[in-house]
C-alpha cells in the first residue's frame, strides 16, 4: 500500500487543506500518517481536532510515497525548523513527491529547495519564495517535478489529486 505523511502544525493548521487532501487520498486507497511538532491533539484554525501519529522527528523518508506541508497561520513553526528543512531535502534526494499548500511552501523555499524552480504560494508570502529563487507563478496548484505546492485552502481538493496522480504514475 502506497503511504503517505501530512506535515500539520500543532496548533492553527488549515483544516481544508488537511482534511480535503486526506480525503482524497483515502479514496485513492493511500495511507496517511499524520506528523506535527508533538504528539496529542492538533487544533485546525477553523475548528478540526487531529491525533498525531507521530512527530515530526519520528519521520522517515524512506517509509512514504509523498512528504507534505499543510498550511494555515500556524504552519510557520516549520519555516526555520531544521529537522522540517533535513526532510523535505531528504524527501527530494530519494526521488519522493514533496508538496506544500498556502503558506507552508515558505518551509520549502527556506529548506533551499524552490530555487529555479516554478512555485505557487499564498499570496502574502510570494516575496518569500521570489526572494528564495523561485520562479513564483501564482498558480493555484503548480507543479515542477516533483515538486507540487499550492496556493490555499480553496484548491486544497485539486491539490490532494495532482499529488495522487503523481503517486499512481509513479
Amino acid at each position: 500500500m502506497k503511504k503517505v505523511v501530512m506535515l500539520i502544525a500543532k496548533d492553527r493548521f488549515r483544516d481544508e487543506e488537511y482534511l480535503q487532501p486526506k480525503s482524497v487520498f483515502a479514496k485513492g486507497k493511500i495511507e496517511v500518517v499524520t506528523a506535527s511538532s508533538s504528539k496529542g491533539t492538533a487544533k485546525g484554525m477553523l475548528g478540526a481536532t487531529q491525533n498525531v501519529d507521530i512527530t515530526i522527528n519520528e519521520i522517515d523518508v524512506r517509509n512514504y510515497d509523498a512528504v507534505i506541508f499543510v498550511g494555515g497561520v500556524g504552519s510557520s513553526e516549520y519555516w526555520d525548523n531544521p529537522v522540517a528543512h533535513k526532510i523535505a531535502q531528504e524527501t527530494i534526494k530519494q526521488n519522493k513527491i514533496l508538496a506544500a499548500i498556502c503558506i507552508a511552501p515558505v518551509t520549502l523555499a527556506k529548506a533551499g529547495l524552490l530555487k529555479g524552480k516554478k512555485a505557487t504560494v499564498f499570496s502574502s508570502e510570494k516575496d518569500e519564495l521570489k526572494n528564495s529563487g523561485a520562479i513564483y507563478t501564482g498558480k493555484n496548484v503548480e507543479i515542477d517535478g516533483k515538486i507540487i505546492t499550492s496556493s490555499g485552502p480553496q484548491v486544497a481538493k485539486e491539490f490532494g489529486e495532482k499529488i495522487l496522480e503523481l503517486i499512481e504514475n509513479k
